[in-house]
């Protein structure tokens, strides 16, 4: 438009990722629904939701890989060169996204209720239904937890790697490769096993004293040792992946065969989640703009604490804390039925 308002910028931002986060909503909840729709059985849905979360893993290593090619392609000199650079990775990335939406559209017949699940009669399920279950409020609560982990953790990794640890510039983009093939494998293996109740806690747990202890290591890792975040790297990609499938099976223990009501689970939960998020960044973020750009708050003759070392080390461990012990107070056995047989082959 010809000028470089800030405030322009910022509301033409604002409305354009206002829009992305909308369609990014509608087809979350669809999709993580239509996992309920295709079977009833526990142990199917969880190894849905783990293929689910490794191809997602694949996603964000696909990007890294455009990037790698845009940026071997051609070379910067000068700041419209690197803008250059990043539209070709947008539009690259978009042009593959289409690409597999078209094949998900075409190739993809949706289940029907009617069709799967013969004989049985599902009713519509009012949205005030879930708001009388206990269950409704430790899901959400440990799922809005386990999305602060990884949002959290991603919003702040690279800054952490660079500004508090001065590694190489590389592993801006290393050390969340490392996490993304870590959360890729252990995705896989979380595929091969059966899934009841218990072990969706157990997994969680596991999972959630993990990132206790990657957020302890974080908080006090020393510039000198910087070296060893790629073994914590390793360790935050494995908590990841067990926090965020065994999550997602908890949203589908709640939904269980009331499968009219499980898009208003998967978006309501969703919303909690983004709204929470938003907070909770913006707070790091006007904090850490208060000690003027990542000033550090204490220092010590080996090592800085910075508003960033304390985001990735205590937010993340604290959320990871809390999942857990609210975990334990679910109650996810459910009886099987004939019903919740497995469906898919």
């Amino acid at each position: 438009m010809g000028t470089d308002s800030s405030t322009l910028q910022t509301i033409g931002y604002s409305i354009f990722a206002a829009i992305f986060n909308i369609g990014w909503a509608a087809t979350q909840v669809s999709h993580m629904s239509m996992v309920n729709c295709m079977t009833l059985n526990p142990t199917s849905r969880v190894v849905l939701a783990s293929c689910r979360n490794a191809f997602t893993m694949v996603a964000n290593l696909s990007l890294y890989a455009v990037a790698f090619a845009v940026f071997g392609l051609s070379k910067s000199r000068t700041h419209a060169d690197i803008e250059y650079q990043y539209r070709w990775i947008a539009y690259s990335s978009i042009f593959i996204g289409c690409c597999f939406v078209c094949i998900f559209l075409i190739g993809t017949k949706e289940p029907r209720l009617k069709d799967c699940f013969p004989g049985k009669v599902y009713a519509r399920i009012e949205w005030t239904y879930w708001f009388h279950k206990v269950l409704y409020y430790q899901v959400a609560l440990v799922y809005v937890l386990t999305r602060l982990v990884t949002n959290v953790s991603q919003s702040f990794l690279a800054f952490y790697v660079i500004n508090d640890l001065q590694m190489a510039q590389s592993s801006k983009a290393l050390v969340p490769a490392i996490i993304y093939i870590c959360s890729f494998i252990i995705s896989l293996i979380l595929q091969e096993m059966p899934w009841p109740g218990h072990r969706l806690k157990l997994f969680y747990s596991i999972g959630g004293v993990l990132w206790i202890f990657c957020g302890a290591a974080v908080l006090f890792l020393p510039q000198a040792m910087s070296g060893y975040m790629y073994i914590i790297s390793i360790v935050i990609g494995i908590a990841n992946a067990l926090m965020m499938v065994t999550g997602v099976g908890m949203q589908s223990a709640l939904v269980g065969q009331d499968l009219n009501g499980c898009a208003f689970v998967y978006g309501s939960l969703s919303f909690m989640d983004k709204m929470a998020c938003g907070v909770v960044l913006y707070f790091l973020e006007s904090f850490q703009s208060n000690v003027s750009s990542n000033t550090t708050v204490l220092h010590s003759s080996t090592l800085s604490f910075s508003i960033t070392r304390y985001a990735l080390g205590f937010v993340p461990a604290i959320s990871a804390l809390i999942g857990v012990a609210v975990t334990y107070s679910m109650n996810l056995e459910t009886p099987l039925t004939p019903l919740a047989q497995p469906l898919l082959a």
